[in-house]
C-alpha cells in the first residue's frame, strides 16, 4: 500500500508531502493523524528549524476530505464523521498556533481540507497553477476547517463572496487578497525546498524568510475585483441577491445564479457564521464549526448535496427549500445550536500522540 503521507528530515528541514495524487491528495483521517503526530513530534524537535508541507502530482496541493465518509457516517449514524472532524479540526488548530515556520506550496487545487492545511499557517506559497477555493455550499454544507474565522478576515465582502458560491482564485488573485503571501514560480519549487534543507534553519521566520527571498518573483498581477462585489456586504442572502439582481454585468448576474442553484439553507447558515466568527478568535470558531458540522448531518440538504455531486453525480439536487427567502431564522439558529461538548483535550495546543 502506498503511503498517503511521506515525512522525510532533511538538514533542519521536516518535509511532509501529501501522497494521494489520483484523489487530488484529498484528507483520509488517518493522514490527519499522521499529520498531527509529525507536527506535534517536529515541534518538539530542537535539531528541526520549520516544516514544509507539498502535494504529489502535478494536479493538487490538496483539494478536500474524505466526504463520502462523512455522508455513509451519517447516514449510518455512527461516530465515523464526528472523529474526522474532531481530529481534521484539531490540526488546523495545531497549524493555526505552530511555533515554528510552517510553510505550505500551494500549487494546484486548494479546496476544502487543503484550505484548513495551508491559510492558517505563516508562509504560503502559490505557484502558477494555484486554485483556491471553499466548494462546501455546493454539496449543502458550509465552508469549514477554519473557513468561518478567516474568510471574513479577508473582508466581510470578499469572505462572504468566497464562502456563498465558491468561486475559484487563480494565482493573481490569491496573492492579491492575501490566500497566498508569497509566489514561487512552479518550476523553481523543488530547488526552493533543496535551498530550505541545506540553509541554517534555527525556528526563526528570519531564517525561512531569507530562503524565500531568493526565490520569490512578484507574481501575477491581472487580479481583477469588480464594484458588483459590494452587493456581498448586504446584511443577508436575500439582500444580496436583490442587490445583484439590480447592477448591470454578467459579473453580477454569474454570482446569483450561482447563489440560486446551491442550497438556500446551508447559503443562509454561511453567511451567519462567517458574520459571527469576525468576533471569534481561532479556537471558538473551531468549537463552533464543530457544532455546526455535527447539526448539518441532520439535515436533508447535506446528503442530498453529496449524492447529486459526488455519488449519482446527476448535477440535480433536490434542496429541502426553493429559496433563501423560504428558510426562516428558527431553521438557520437550529444549525447552530450547541450540539457538542468538547471534552478536555480537545483543541489542546500539544494532542495526545499516545
Amino acid at each position: 500500500m502506498t503511503d498517503e503521507i511521506i515525512s522525510r528530515v532533511v538538514g533542519n528541514l521536516g518535509h511532509i508531502t501529501l501522497n494521494r495524487p489520483k484523489a487530488l491528495n484529498a484528507l483520509t483521517f488517518a493522514m490527519c493523524e499522521r499529520l498531527t503526530r509529525l507536527l506535534v513530534e517536529w515541534e518538539q524537535d530542537d535539531t528541526i528549524g520549520a516544516v514544509l508541507i507539498d502535494g504529489a502530482g502535478e494536479r493538487a496541493f490538496c483539494a478536500g476530505g474524505d466526504v463520502i465518509l462523512l455522508h455513509d457516517s451519517g447516514k449510518a449514524g455512527d461516530d465515523r464523521a464526528e472523529n474526522f472532524w474532531r481530529i481534521e479540526y484539531a490540526l488546523n488548530e495545531l497549524i493555526h498556533r505552530y511555533s515554528k515556520p510552517y510553510i505550505t506550496l500551494i500549487d494546484g487545487f486548494v479546496m476544502g481540507g487543503g484550505v484548513g492545511l495551508s491559510v492558517h499557517g505563516k508562509h504560503r506559497i502559490a505557484g502558477d497553477t494555484t486554485v483556491f477555493a471553499m466548494p462546501e455550499t455546493g454539496i449543502g454544507y458550509f465552508p469549514d476547517v477554519g473557513g468561518t474565522y478567516f474568510l471574513p478576515r479577508l473582508g466581510l465582502d470578499v469572505g462572504q463572496w468566497l464562502g456563498l458560491t465558491g468561486a475559484r482564485l487563480k494565482t493573481a488573485e490569491a496573492l492579491s487578497i492575501g490566500v497566498a503571501n508569497g509566489y514561487i514560480p512552479s518550476e523553481r519549487h523543488a530547488w526552493f525546498i533543496k535551498a530550505l534543507s541545506e540553509a541554517d534553519l534555527d525556528g526563526s521566520d528570519e531564517a525561512v524568510i531569507s530562503v524565500i527571498d531568493k526565490f520569490h518573483e512578484a507574481g501575477p498581477m491581472d487580479a481583477d475585483f469588480p464594484a458588483a462585489l459590494t452587493a456581498f456586504n448586504e446584511k443577508d442572502v436575500p439582500s444580496i441577491l436583490r442587490a445583484l439582481d439590480g447592477m448591470a454585468g454578467q459579473w453580477a448576474e454569474t454570482q446569483a445564479k450561482s447563489i440560486r442553484a446551491k442550497s438556500p439553507l446551508a447559503m443562509c447558515v454561511t453567511f451567519e457564521a462567517i458574520k459571527r466568527g469576525q468576533n471569534l478568535d481561532f479556537k471558538a470558531a473551531m468549537r463552533a464549526e464543530l457544532d455546526l458540522s455535527l447539526n448539518f448531518l441532520k439535515t436533508q440538504d447535506f446528503y442530498e448535496g453529496i449524492r447529486a455531486q459526488l455519488i449519482d453525480k446527476d448535477r440535480n439536487p433536490k434542496w429541502s427549500h426553493e429559496r433563501v427567502e423560504d428558510v426562516t431564522d428558527d431553521q438557520i439558529a437550529r444549525l447552530f445550536k450547541v450540539s457538542a461538548n468538547p471534552p478536555q483535550g480537545f483543541l489542546d495546543p500539544a494532542p495526545n500522540t499516545g
